[in-house]
């Protein structure tokens, strides 16, 4: 019991820090997508920056590379979590009431995603993890 709990102890932040990597990291590429145009999405072509799409690439370019850096996590995963489900119910519930069916999968994944990161912080491997020590 007490072996599990010390692998518990030890790998819980690691593998937090790693979700919230990856998760900022793959954030990142719908931003990235809608500002820089890479990788082409030719939906995004003629994005303005002042549109509701554009502030919503700005949100995931910047806010991506934040949560992926762990700087500010938590009050940079609320507002994400908020930016998703804004964009559930303004692009996808329309569409249908199942986000199967809607196509609204990963704006909900992504939503919960960052409502967990909020209230779990940022784990290992993050800037805040190395500001709070100071």
């Amino acid at each position: 019991m007490k072996a599990e709990r010390e692998i518990v102890d030890t790998w819980s932040p690691r593998l937090l820090g790693l979700v919230r990597i990856v998760t900022g990291l793959l954030f990142m590429e719908h931003g990235s997508a809608k500002l820089l145009g890479h990788p082409h999405l030719a939906m995004f072509d003629g994005l303005h920056l002042f549109s509701l799409m554009g502030v919503a690439g700005v949100l995931e370019l910047v806010g991506g590379l934040l949560v992926a850096l762990g700087l500010f996590t938590r009050p940079v995963a609320f507002i994400l979590s908020g930016e998703m489900a804004v964009a559930y119910f303004i692009a996808h519930a329309p569409q249908g009431f199942l986000p199967l069916v809607n196509q609204g999968e990963p704006a909900v994944l992504y939503c919960f995603l960052f409502l967990y990161l909020f209230v779990a912080g940022p784990g290992a491997f993050s800037i805040d993890a190395i500001r709070n020590k100071a």
